[in-house]
């Protein structure tokens, strides 16, 4: 009751979100909701997708897991994602990697429709001389730009339709998801194809989130963060077999997927 309970308030604070975004309130008239339907709905699909990937790969590999935990936040994205709590150890490094990997994968693909649907619908405006919230750019998604819109004349800007905005997200979900330190999806496939040492890594990302907090203080936090996960990871019953050709492919594709998706400032000033 509690995983429905979160999910259902992240979907109403999602809606909040997106209503208030396109220039409606809730508050004064409740059929507004309507206008957060297109971000809170994408968005919630992108969290859904990914944790989903997890639950049903780690019940695959007989790994006992809980369902997910949609947090709700008064932010202006409405959430700080989801979790699910793994109840039992890895088998082996393969498991591993495999629910690392299935969730990003999985919400990597459903971003990348997202936003070749929403950049489709996305006009092309002028910039008012106004500072006004700025979005950094991954690489990936500055190629899906240029794509579906071209070379920008001086001025100029995408206004992201709120699909197309729900899949920045989702990328940006995705690389932080990505970063191999920890308890996160990264940490998981870094662990799983370096065993041990991959808490050097983690050492080196801490480091690079701390530098890179010189230009998104979000970084500090996840410097912080990545802090207390401490470098260690719990691991699998099995340590010592190591992956095979398949997974070692699949842990290339998922640093592919966050170097494209990684994106140095998410948030700034235009």
């Amino acid at each position: 009751m509690l995983n429905v309970l979160l999910f259902l308030i992240t979907i109403i604070t999602t809606l909040f979100v997106g209503t208030l975004r396109r220039g409606g309130n809730p508050l004064q008239d409740l059929s507004s909701l309507r206008l957060g339907m297109p971000f809170s709905f994408t968005l919630m699909s992108i969290l859904l997708v990914h944790e989903l990937a997890h639950y049903f790969t780690s019940r695959r590999h007989k790994v006992k897991t809980s369902l997910p935990y949609f947090i709700p936040a008064p932010t202006f994205l409405g959430t700080f994602g989801a979790v699910i709590r793994m109840k039992s150890p890895m088998p082996n490094r393969n498991a591993l990697l495999d629910v690392g990997i299935s969730g990003p994968l999985a919400g990597f693909v459903l971003s990348l429709v997202a936003i070749v649907i929403g950049l489709n619908l996305s006009p092309v405006i002028g910039v008012t001389p106004q500072k006004t919230l700025g979005l950094g750019s991954s690489l990936l998604f500055s190629l899906m730009a240029h794509l579906a819109k071209g070379s920008l004349p001086a001025g100029y800007s995408i206004a992201l339709h709120p699909i197309a905005f729900a899949g920045w997200i989702g990328f940006l979900i995705t690389s932080i998801n990505l970063l191999p330190a920890g308890q996160l999806d990264g940490g998981h496939i870094a662990y799983a194809l370096l065993g041990r040492k991959h808490s050097l890594v983690a050492r080196f990302v801490f480091f690079a989130m701390l530098g890179l907090s010189l230009f998104w203080i979000g970084w500090f936090i996840w410097a912080i963060l990545i802090f207390f996960m401490g470098e260690k990871h719990p691991p699998p019953l099995d340590d010592i077999t190591p992956i095979d050709k398949k997974r070692k492919v699949l842990a290339l594709i998922a640093l592919l997927i966050f170097i494209l998706t990684f994106i140095p400032t998410p948030f700034g000033s235009l």
